[in-house]
This record gives C-alpha cells, structure tokens and sequence, in this order.
C-alpha cells in the first residue's frame, strides 16, 4: 500500500477449472450491461464516439477555402483548432455534475443535440456563426469526453479493455474520416464550406436516434450506489496518481494536436504536394485506428502498461526522426510510426482512466481531472510550435521539442500504470 489518496487495487482470486474468465470478457460483472442490451449500448458508445471529431477536424482541410472566401486572418482560423481544446479543458469539471443531476444517458443525448445544434449555427454565412457553432458543438464534446468513460466503466466493468479500444478508434475513425472525405464531398457535390461543414451533423442526428432509447433503459444499480452517485469525489487533486494520469493524457494529446496542426506544413516546406501532404495526415490517422483499438486489448494479457507506454512513445519517437531526417522520402513510414504511437498513447491514457478509479463516480470525476488539465495543456501546442519554428526558421526546433516532450510523457505513463486506485471522499 502505498501513502497518499490510493488504494491498492486487490489481486484476482484464482479461478476455479471451469468458471468463465470475467477479464477475458465471457462473464460481465455484476452490474454491468449483458445480452441484447450490451450489443445495443455498445453500439450507441461506438456512434457517440464517432462524433466527438468529424464537426472539428473537418474545418482543416477547409481552412483555406474559409480564409479566402471568409477573409479571416491565419490566427483567426487556427483558433477555430484551438477554441474546441480550451473548451474540452475548461467545461470538462461541468460534465460529471451534469451527469449526477440528468443522469449519464440524458446528459450524453444532449450532447449530441449540442453537435446538431453547432453544425446547424454554422450554416449560417457569418464568422460569428462559425466561431458560435463551433464552441457550442466544443461544450457537446467536452461533456461527451469525460462521461463516455464513466459509462463504460459503469456498464462494462468486466469488457473495460476491449470497449476502451472501441471508444479510442471510433475517436480516430471519425478524425480519419472528417479529414479524407471532407473536402471530395464538398467538390463532388458544389457543396458551400458552410454546408460541408454542416453535413458532419447528420452523424449525430444518427447517433442521438441510436442514443434515444437509452434514456428509458438504464443500468439497474443498488440503492447505496445511487445514493454513493449523487454526491461529488472530493480530494482527487491531492492524489500523484490522479496527477500521473491527468499528466499522460495532457502531454500526449499536447504532443498529437501540435504534430497534426503543423505536421502537414513541414511536409509541403519539404517538397511534397499540398494535397499529398494532407492525405499524410488522414493516412496517419487511420493507421491511429489500428493502435488505439490494439493498446487497450493487449494490456495486461500480452504487454503490461509500461511497456506499452515505452512502446508508443518510441514509435513516435521514430516517426519525428523520420520527419527530421527524409520527410518525402519516408513520408508513409514515419506516418505509420506516428499513427500507431499517437493511437496507442490516446488508447492507454482513456484506459488509465478506466482502470486507475475504483467505480464509475470515481470515473468521471478522474476523467473531468485528466480531460481539463489535459485539454488545456494541449491547446497551447500548436501555438508553441508555430513560435519556435518562427523563431529559429527551421522545423529542426520544433520537431526536437516534441522529442524531448515524449520523455515526461513516459514518466507520467510509468506512475499511471501503477495497479492503484485512487482514492476520494
């Protein structure tokens, strides 16, 4: 036992011949979601998650058509990639209030109904209305970001890996997609900027239709878990690990954001074409695919955590190299090197979360913690690389601070890892 707001979490009992293995995922736990209903909610968390990007990563590939028609300055539009950061950060300590007062599946229906809404401002030909749809569809996500744990944990207590993997790939799959197909379907269809970004929204229509019976159907709980539910997690701030986990998940979305918004730019100052340059990034997206469903799965069973947190982190490691040393040449490899580490990374520090809070209030509010420090730390990296590329001329600089930033995100990685609870009253 270590000192602290921790608790050691206790060793499995050996499992008698002939008793399904629950951490394998035969048997769920009691409490859980089973049968039919696990297929359905499983289902609905996997189209949640699928929009929880596409509304903003599809402003990227759009960024200088909405410059030009727009007449908005470069700082204005890297805002737009900023202000959905700042706003996963600093509404992330509102998502578990909203989830004790309507409850998680009331509250993750209104999430989407925020996308909607967001998607529907933004038709408008306004930059008010771009900048408006977008932080309302930014506060839909926050919420989204730090429940969406939580249920799993609640209602997949025994599948917490394997639903994990699912969570962080529908994240990627829905990244991929919003930045591969954005801008064909805007050209094919003589579509307006306005109205591509606005076709995003039909995901969520769907994902709320999927949604909506969940807030009949609800996870059956004891009385004293409800009455435990109600009241907030106080003390988690004064928690290392909490503080180990929140690090993680910050430092390694720092790390994606920042490589994302300029990764494409060092590749087109390289010699590559626009448009090559851009299919770069989605390719090393759906690669992230492949890395976020695997982490989650593997940990435990074939690699333990910290190995998988070395592992990332070398990976990208290597894909930054790769950038530095031959950035056309190599250009799919470091690409797939990058997509694997940063979907690994994404994957453990989600987990993290799940594995490191002892039940489902402990969840969200450790993933409000991990997701508000997190975010914001996140939303200064692309300025931050923008500035040591602007002062040194070069993207040696740049390229050299993400590799030095990996190594405090393996420490961190490290003490996350521990098999401890955290503990609140």
């Amino acid at each position: 036992m270590t000192q602290g707001p921790t608790t050691e979490i206790p060793p499995a009992r050996p499992r008698p011949a002939g008793e399904p293995d629950a951490a394998a995922g035969d048997a769920p736990a009691p409490g859980g979601a089973t049968g039919r209903r696990a297929v359905v909610l499983g289902l609905g968390v996997v189209l949640l998650a699928l929009n929880l990007r596409p509304a903003l990563v599809a402003v990227s590939p759009l960024a200088g058509t909405i410059r030009t028609e727009s007449g908005m300055s470069a700082a204005a539009t890297s805002l737009l990639t900023a202000l959905p950061l700042l706003c996963f950060g600093l509404l992330a300590p509102v998502a578990p209030r909203l989830g004790r007062r309507l409850g998680m599946e009331r509250s993750l229906l209104g999430t989407m109904v925020l996308i909607c809404l967001g998607a529907g401002v933004r038709l408008l030909d306004s930059v008010v209305a771009l900048f408006a749809g977008t932080v309302v569809i930014g506060a839909g996500i926050a919420v989204a970001n730090v429940l969406l744990p939580s249920l799993i944990k609640r209602d997949f207590p025994a599948r917490a890996g394997l639903m994990t993997g699912l969570y962080s790939m529908s994240l990627f799959g829905g990244a991929a997609l919003a930045a591969g197909i954005t801008v064909p379907v805007q050209q094919a269809a003589h579509l307006t900027w306005q109205t591509a970004l606005a076709c995003w929204g039909a995901l969520a229509v769907l994902a709320l239709v999927v949604w909506l019976p969940q807030v009949r159907t609800r996870t059956q709980v004891s009385a004293a878990a409800a009455r435990q539910a109600a009241h907030p997690v106080r003390g988690l701030w004064r928690s290392p690990l909490a503080w180990q986990v929140t690090g993680y998940m910050g430092l390694q979305s720092l790390s994606y954001y920042a490589a994302a918004a300029w990764l494409p730019t060092m590749l087109k100052d390289a010699g590559m074409d626009a448009g090559d340059a851009g299919w770069m990034l989605s390719f090393s997206s759906l690669l992230g695919i492949a890395g976020s469903f695997l982490a989650p799965v593997v940990v435990g069973r074939r690699l333990p955590a910290r190995a998988l947190a070395a592992l990332g982190a070398v990976l990208c490691a290597a894909g930054f190299v790769g950038v530095w040393a031959a950035p056309v040449g190599g250009a799919y490899v470091w690409m797939t090197l990058l997509g694997l580490g940063q979907g690994a990374a994404i994957s453990l520090a989600l987990l993290f979360i799940v594995q490191r809070a002892p039940d489902a209030r402990h969840t969200a509010q450790l993933s409000s913690m991990a997701q508000c420090f997190g975010y914001i730390l996140a939303a200064t990296g692309p300025a931050v690389l923008g500035a040591v590329h602007d002062a040194s001329g070069t993207w040696t600089a740049p390229l050299a601070v993400l590799l030095v930033l990996l190594v405090p995100q393996v420490v961190m990685g490290f003490g996350a890892a521990r098999p401890l609870h955290v503990a609140g009253r």
